[in-house]
């Protein structure tokens, strides 16, 4: 009955106020972040955990501003050039497409009001700037985030509460399953996404594209969202490799095309051999449905959702529900022939 209650409450958010839930995750997530970095630095230098939480956030905010002092005035410049260089490299490619017979009804087709329609835009920008807005809305979920990382204890023990007290032991060990889950996936998607910015760049600038720092910066946020944010981070670096000539442009996609195969058949499968592992359909299934219901915010949060699903599926239905059934006599005999 408490699991069904519960469901309800979900299922009545997600109809009416989509857009907090996911802004509450994304919280969670940031909290996992935190509690995890703590944990470590705990483990490893015998510091409180809490203390280990304000040396993480101390030791974020010196890094962001060393970067700010450092790095980002060039980086703010270069992506001051790339929006101007994009709609040129654009440009160009339509004036290049154009030459050719078929040129003008690809044109006609691929006007922006043709790719994206009033209501996909309005969806992909709802679970962001609803609410209290982009701004508002991250510092709730750093709050969030930071509450959760200084005393876990509390939220974990409000969750067990709201299960039967029969229910509460095996809600524990899920509940814990799903926090380690979250803390594998975001160690390797941590690590995949900074090995993806620095071949980018590296490769960018190897072939003599413009702005190659800032393109690799790109690649690494939109690593992010797998399958789907690697063909959006390519999109300006192939623009402005047209704008070099059409070897250049070939030459970028050879790029990408190379750093996204070794991410997803070399570093993610290395990083993952013990962390969390999804299997290709589900991410992109989930990342279709989450993308079409909630936008953009929905997009990238689509793997760890199809992370806690996958666990909340084996670790509730197939292990304390499915691997208990009695199997039946004719199925044993079956299998024994």
């Amino acid at each position: 009955m408490s699991l069904a209650v519960l469901a309800a409450v979900l299922i009545l958010v997600l109809i009416f106020a989509p857009d907090v839930l996911l802004v509450v995750f994304t919280g969670l997530l940031v909290g996992v972040f935190f509690g995890g970095s703590a944990d470590w630095l705990a483990r490893r230098l015998g510091l409180n955990r809490i203390f280990g939480v304000f040396v993480v956030i101390a030791g974020i905010i010196a890094a962001l501003v060393m970067f700010g002092v450092g790095f980002a005035p060039v980086v703010a410049d270069q992506f001051e050039q790339l929006l101007q260089r994009v709609p040129e490299a654009i440009s160009d490619l339509r004036d290049r497409i154009a030459q050719y017979s078929w040129g003008d009804a690809l044109l006609a087709r691929a006007t922006p009001s043709a790719l994206l329609s009033a209501e996909g835009g309005a969806s992909a920008a709802g679970a962001v700037t609803s609410t209290f807005g982009a701004l508002g809305n991250m510092i709730i979920m750093l709050f969030i985030g930071l509450y959760v990382a200084l005393a876990p204890t509390i939220y974990r023990k409000g969750v067990i509460a709201m299960l039967a007290p029969s229910l509460r032991s095996q809600g524990k060990d899920v509940l814990m399953e799903i926090v380690n889950t979250l803390k594998r996936w975001l160690l390797a998607q941590l690590f995949a996404m900074a090995i993806v910015g620095v071949l980018t760049w590296l490769g960018l600038w190897a072939i003599g594209v413009p702005l190659a720092p800032v393109l690799g910066l790109i690649a690494a946020l939109l690593a992010f969202i797998p399958n789907i944010g690697p063909i959006l981070a390519a999109v300006p670096g192939v623009l402005l490799g047209f704008s070099q000539g059409p070897t250049i442009a070939l030459l970028a996609v050879g790029v990408y095309v190379a750093v996204q195969s070794l991410e997803s058949y070399v570093i993610t499968p290395l990083i993952q051999q013990e962390q969390v592992s999804l299997p290709p359909a589900l991410i992109i299934s989930a990342q279709l449905l989450m993308g079409t219901l909630f936008g953009i915010l929905g997009l990238a949060l689509a793997t760890p959702l199809a992370a806690v699903g996958l666990t909340l599926v084996r670790e509730t239905y197939v292990a304390r529900y499915l691997e208990r059934e009695q199997p039946d006599a004719r199925s044993v005999g079956a299998s024994r022939r």
